[in-house]
């Protein structure tokens, strides 16, 4: 098993040092290309909700992105402490934004993934907790 966590500023230029980090750390079991991808997007899409939902775009506040991989199985656990989501279920749905903006992130989230668990309460935060099989290259 490895691990690995970032903890940032909820600023909008982290999401890209976030997402390249964790892209990395999927590349160090030399799996596909095209997991490394959904890695990045997954990662990208998650801290992006944390940062425009969560905390509004409030750069005092921290966003904890944690990695594992163990054998080709990576866990990404995605953190804030923000106002949380009201209803999951409706933020579940193809298209559903608190915020004016397309309504994706999670369904993208999901399309990529493996698994996908959202824990959250309302003006407590919101953690996802994200399963994503890598495929090894030569295998």
């Amino acid at each position: 098993m490895n691990k690995i966590e970032l903890k940032f500023n909820a600023t909008l230029e982290n999401e890209a040092v976030a997402r390249n980090a964790i892209g990395l750390f999927a590349a160090t079991i030399n799996c596909t290309i095209e997991d490394i991808i959904d890695v990045k997007t997954i990662v990208s899409e998650a801290v992006s909700n944390a940062i425009i939902h969560g905390y509004e775009q409030d750069k005092d506040k921290e966003v904890i992105v944690s990695a594992i991989i163990e054998d080709n199985i990576m866990h990404i656990i995605v953190t804030d402490e923000g106002v949380g989501i009201e209803n999951v279920i409706d933020a579940l749905r193809v298209n559903y934004s608190s915020k004016n903006r397309s309504g994706l992130g999670f369904t993208i989230i999901k399309s990529l993934s493996d698994d996908l668990q959202i824990r959250s309460k309302k003006d407590m935060g919101t953690k996802l907790i994200v399963k994503k099989v890598l495929t090894i290259k030569g295998l």
